[in-house]
């Protein structure tokens, strides 16, 4: 009969061989191409195999290779989407985490983890200036922006014993796929979504929000949230959010900040989030502008038992037996996660080993870079800015060429990968600096890879 247990002998030579293939990977990164040069055909042929009857062993590792020569490397030229670079010392948190294998779902399951996990949140908090908000991490800022307005409907126009009826959901029309499905999965509607022009910076247009919120209230409709933008995620505007507290509160709406690309910038630049104290609820990437490793989202909310109300719906099988304010604490009644992983363990040790002043400068660099970058287009007559640079994405467009087909051109290449984006009706070519490798000799490379591959297409 075969067994699952391992030797301890054996789990140290596997474990010394993963280490030192991660330690290569880190070492090899600046070598390898800003994005893998690979086909759908070819992964298949490799990956796509059948679960073997008898195990492989130590030979399993000889597919690390593979994977990685085949996968979105975290070097400090890739500038597509918003991804973070997966600093090390977080990832061997991870590691670790997974070791111990720690069910963080109450400190019942698992007292240090728990309590970890609310003095990391504690500290995002006080890091985006929003001291005493609670909250709990999640898979990443679709989840954290769910469970936000979970609490919204649940605060304002209560579904769980009854069902949803309808409420009006305004944002504006810059806002992240995620929101428009997260109204959906929890039956609000996708018609019951007020889409808000934005005004030239890409901010949403106050004055039209308020006549959209008097219009739905003359129809008789229940407006119910205003969602704002902490970074939109194709030029990282920041919506003004002074302004929108204002109007939630005069409205008696609650306010959700999707802050999951840039919110975590109010680290180096507090100045871009006036008002960020005054919202409702709140959700953070840490695997963005943390450059923590996938996954680790976060959702911050002010009033705990909003959340409680939400979330709380358990079975005698997870009753907790004491009225100890700490040793009763679950984070699914809080949340909508019943079993979850330890994430709070690789930003407990990251965090904790560079110290707050190593990411408010990773931060503040990357804002530079995209600086630097507006200003290397803006030098050169071939190329165009297509929209103001906010954080640090920066939308751009060679003026003479067909811009997609230089962007196909410029990752094959493979020195720079940059994303695409839609600015009006321009096709841009996007450039987002979320990670703690890249240089100012990165940012530079780009207008000239740029240059490169325009003059190698047809006229």
């Amino acid at each position: 009969m075969q067994s699952l247990n391992v030797s301890n002998e054996e789990l140290s030579r596997l474990g010394q061989e993963a280490l030192q293939q991660a330690l290569s990977y880190w070492a090899t990164l600046d070598e390898r191409p800003s994005y893998p040069a690979t086909t759908g055909e070819e992964t298949e042929r490799l990956f796509s195999r059948p679960w073997s009857e008898q195990g492989i062993g130590r030979a399993v590792f000889d597919d690390f290779a593979a994977i990685a020569d085949r996968g979105r490397p975290s070097t400090g030229r890739f500038f597509g989407y918003v991804v973070g670079s997966g600093e090390p010392v977080g990832a061997l948190g991870d590691l670790l985490a997974s070791a111990l294998n720690q069910n963080t779902t109450s400190w019942r399951s698992a007292p240090a983890a728990a309590t970890v996990e609310k003095a990391v949140t504690g500290w995002l908090a006080d890091a985006v200036g929003c001291p005493g908000f609670r909250g709990s991490l999640c898979g990443g800022g679709s989840a954290a922006n769910l469970m936000a307005l979970a609490m919204a409907r649940e605060s304002r126009l209560p579904a769980n014993e009854t069902g949803a009826r309808p409420g009006i959901v305004y944002a504006s029309e810059e806002i992240h796929m995620s929101i428009p499905k997260a109204i959906a999965l929890l039956g609000i509607g996708r018609d019951n979504l007020r889409l808000i022009p934005v005004d030239g910076d890409h901010r949403i247009r106050v004055h039209a929000l308020d006549a959209a919120i008097s219009a739905d209230r003359a129809a008789r409709r229940a407006p119910m949230a205003i969602v704002a933008s902490a970074g939109t995620v194709k030029i990282g505007a920041v919506d003004p959010l002074d302004e929108l507290a204002d109007l939630a509160e005069r409205e008696d709406l609650w306010l959700h900040v999707d802050g999951a690309y840039g919110g975590l910038a109010a680290l180096a630049a507090p100045e871009k989030f006036r008002g960020l104290d005054r919202v409702d609820s709140l959700s953070l990437d840490t695997h963005k502008w943390l450059y923590q490793p996938l996954d680790c989202g976060c959702v911050l909310y002010r009033d705990r038992e909003v959340a409680r109300k939400t979330f709380t719906h358990s079975g005698d099988y997870v009753r907790i037996l004491t009225d100890d304010p700490v040793e009763s604490f679950a984070f699914f009644e809080e949340s909508m996660e019943l079993s979850r992983r330890f994430r709070g363990l690789k930003l407990w040790m990251s965090l904790q080993y560079h110290g707050r002043a190593a990411f408010r400068d990773a931060v503040r660099r990357d804002l530079e870079h995209a600086q630097l970058l507006a200003e290397l287009v803006t030098a050169r007559p071939e190329l165009e800015l297509l929209a103001p640079v906010s954080l640090s994405a920066v939308c751009f467009r060679h003026r003479s060429k067909d811009n997609a087909a230089l962007l196909k051109r410029l990752v094959a290449r493979g020195r720079v990968y940059l994303s695409n984006a839609t600015i009006g009706d321009q096709f841009a070519l996007r450039v987002c600096f979320v990670n703690h490798r890249t240089t100012h000799a990165d940012v530079r490379l780009i207008v000239e890879e740029v240059i490169a591959a325009a003059d190698e297409l047809d006229p």
